[in-house]
């Protein structure tokens, strides 16, 4: 439905290069910017004036919704990813549609609120428990496309292809949830979502492991075939690479670029444990990689060669992942300090580098090439971070990218715009009440689901 158009006076604006005072940003019906012009000192008459600094929209380019129930118990205690992995898939077996439409709604909302306009969801949890198929064989996808919808945000759901347990394992207990059986099952049930004006569907390969190599081809050519976006999680532990060395006598990586998996619609998720070979695969071939610094130091995954598929030629963005917390100003900061623990040095990337990362970058990974800017003809996606809290006051309003990507946090984020739509108002969803009490509401559900 067309919007009425909006007309926004930004305090002050990140248009790509140095911070702008008074920014005058209008709309258009079709929810795209229709003019970007600096220099007005007050909120001419009719403006929605946005004190602090605005940002293009922020894109989290990985997500896995239903794991925002594992916030704070899987904080608890000890293990490895593999022994954290036993506690989401008994969040997995809980799920059904309508506890999952209710809580991606919920979680959404909180990604709005931290300053969020589009979501990667990468979604393997397709069937009923033991594998059985749902009536409308589409309804776990589409239950999270509802709860973007109801959140206000975009989302690209990642539809994902998981037929094994293991190389050379067939799926078991909670795993048949997630299998279609063979590649052109998938395929057949992928091509059976649709998007529509805040919705893209693309494609994902699990992981090497659970995805066999003669399948990768069919996963790779069915989003080529639609121009959708690919993304794989690649390399998170060693173990993974170790496995596929051992049955295919080559890195997961190398398997990949050998399969056509690789290339520039592709992303590439966490990518922690590379070789230099593997770097320079990604690079080459336009791959991009999703780094995840929150998830991948709360599962103890290990820091990857960022700085090294930077220089290789791979576009990075950022995701929340399992949402131990959702915050990509956290996740962008995250992974300037990550790369100094890793070097002892400084200043691998500046803050508009960083920006990039967060709104540009992940938008284009995840098929919206079109958002990420704030210039005439992009989508009208815009997040405001305060510059007047505890954490933000006090530095120069030219130095206010660094505020926001160092200092601030999502708590923050007083507005988001998606497609012109104030979804964020001074702080308050204006679509999803309470969203606090939504979460816990939904959360409780969950894990009270046998």
């Amino acid at each position: 439905m067309p919007l009425t158009e909006q007309t926004y006076w930004a305090e002050y604006a990140w248009l790509g290069g140095p911070v702008e005072a008074g920014v005058v940003i209008a709309t258009s019906p079709d929810g795209r910017i229709r003019s970007v012009t600096p220099g007005a000192g007050g909120p001419p008459a009719g403006c929605v004036p946005l004190r602090g600094l605005t940002l293009p929209g922020l894109a989290n380019a990985h997500s896995h919704a239903f794991h925002r129930g594992l916030r704070a118990t899987a904080q608890a205690g000890g293990g490895t990813f593999w022994t954290w992995r036993h506690a989401m898939y008994e969040l997995a077996a809980r799920l059904d549609p309508d506890l999952y439409r209710a809580l991606a709604r919920a979680v959404y909302a909180e990604m709005a609120l931290a300053g969020v306009t589009c979501v990667g969801e990468f979604h393997y949890v397709h069937h009923a428990p033991g594998g059985t198929r749902y009536g409308e064989k589409t309804a776990m996808g589409e239950a999270l496309i509802a709860g973007a919808a109801e959140a206000g945000i975009r989302i690209t759901l990642l539809d994902t292809c998981y037929l094994s347990a293991g190389f050379g394992r067939d799926p078991e207990g909670v795993q048949l949830r997630f299998s279609d059986g063979g590649a052109d099952a998938w395929a057949e049930r992928a091509a059976a979502l649709r998007g529509d004006a805040t919705t893209r569907i693309g494609a994902a390969v699990h992981s090497v492991r659970a995805v066999p190599a003669r399948a990768l081809e069919t996963v790779a050519a069915w989003a080529a075939l639609r121009d959708a976006p690919l993304h794989v999680h690649l390399s998170e532990q060693p173990k993974e690479n170790e496995d596929c060395l051992r049955a295919h006598g080559r890195t997961p990586a190398r398997l990949l670029a050998d399969h056509g998996v690789l290339g520039p619609r592709t992303t590439a998720v966490h990518a922690t444990h590379l070789t230099p070979e593997d770097i320079a695969l990604l690079g080459e071939s336009g791959t991009a990689v999703c780094l995840c610094p929150t998830t991948e130091s709360d599962l103890a995954d290990g820091i990857g060669p960022a700085t090294g598929l930077r220089a290789a030629g791979s576009p990075l963005c950022l995701g929340s992942d399992s949402h131990a917390a959702i915050d990509l100003l956290g996740e962008a900061r995250a992974l300037e300090l990550h790369e100094r623990l890793r070097t002892g040095t400084r200043g691998h990337w500046s803050a508009d580098q960083l920006l990039r990362s967060a709104a540009e970058h992940g938008h284009a990974a995840l098929g919206w090439p079109e958002a990420g800017r704030i210039e005439p003809g992009a989508l009208a996606d815009l997040t405001t971070v305060a510059l007047d809290s505890v954490r933000t006051a006090g530095a120069p309003a030219r130095m206010a990218p660094y505020t926001a990507v160092f200092a601030a946090t999502a708590a923050d984020v007083r507005h988001t715009v998606v497609g012109g739509r104030h979804i964020v108002r001074d702080g308050v969803h204006q679509l999803v009440p309470e969203v606090p009490r939504a979460l816990a509401d939904a959360v409780g559900a969950l894990r009270a689901a046998r």
